[in-house]
């Protein structure tokens, strides 16, 4: 799914990550969201490698990449540790400064990223979501009927682990097939990787506390950075047949709220718009990056 791209593997503070890379220029950093892992790009890292240095990782606890200990608090799988690794691995790549573009919970990353690092990142791009503490804050049936597994996923270990693994792949399948974008959206080559990483245990487990975190830790720094602004330009992007895409806040209006220099609009799609729609979302994200400062 990446030809011409090398596999990366690099241990970061006693955590594994592994990673693509590709192509040459101005580097940016490719994060995926779940249920995935970096094959999500495949159709958009190729496009973006011809003036970019692009590099596509999996996040902690989700594809080929390690599985820390959870810790108190499940701060093992924070949005703050995560960046914290994405920048490590940059670094060890040797690229002080990059463009990051996350989707999903690789958004989230990215968010958080931008308040942690604003020295490394050069410009942001978030991907079918809301700020995590807006979402908690604003949740309605609505919501709550769409995003139920955010509710799900972070009931005490191992209630959620053991009732997904009466039946893994019919689940992922009914996770991927929703949000807006059918099955069919993804390619026979990335749906068969998530359904490798999908199909074990440990991946599961880290997959859930990644939310649990989002609801506790997550929420703290959040709460604590209120009065922190995203500096760098930001770009929101979203699915028009998304969950965001219904939602009765605009995002750009709600991504105005804690970024100074934020753009954005809808794509054709539903959640998973960088596989459902690989093409128009290649061309925003080009712009974007392309952009003067």
């Amino acid at each position: 799914m990446f030809e011409g791209f090398e596999t990366i593997d690099r241990v970061i503070d006693g955590v594994p990550v592994h990673a693509v890379r590709g192509g040459d220029g101005p580097p940016v950093l490719l994060l995926h969201g779940f249920p995935q892992t970096h094959a999500m790009w495949h159709g958009v890292a190729p496009g973006l490698a011809a003036d970019h240095t692009v590099v596509a990782a999996d996040l902690r606890g989700y594809g080929d990449s390690g599985r820390p200990p959870s810790g108190d608090r499940h701060t093992g799988y924070t949005f703050r540790a995560m960046a914290a690794d994405q920048v490590g691995l940059m670094r060890a790549l040797g690229y002080e400064e990059f463009a990051v573009v996350g989707h999903d919970r690789g958004a989230r990353v990215t968010h958080r990223m931008a308040l942690d690092h604003p020295a490394v990142v050069t410009r942001a791009a978030v991907l079918d979501i809301l700020p995590t503490l807006h979402v908690y804050d604003h949740v309605d049936q609505a919501l709550a009927t769409a995003y139920y597994h955010w509710f799900f996923f972070i009931q005490p270990a191992d209630l959620p682990e053991r009732m997904i693994a009466a039946d893994p792949v019919g689940y992922l399948h009914s996770l991927l097939g929703g949000w807006g974008s059918g099955l069919d959206a993804f390619a026979p080559e990335a749906l068969a990787e998530y359904e490798r990483c999908f199909s074990d245990d440990g991946a599961r487990h880290a997959m859930l506390e990644d939310y649990r975190a989002g609801a506790s830790t997550d929420l703290e720094h959040d709460r604590a950075d209120l009065h922190r602004r995203v500096a760098v330009p930001l770009l929101a992007l979203w699915g028009a047949r998304s969950v965001v895409g219904a939602s009765p806040a605009g995002p750009l209006e709600v991504w105005r709220e804690r970024g100074d220099d934020v753009r954005g609009g809808t794509v054709d799609a539903g959640h998973f718009l960088a596989e459902e729609r690989p093409e128009e979302t290649l061309a925003a994200l080009r712009t974007f990056l392309s952009e003067a400062p």
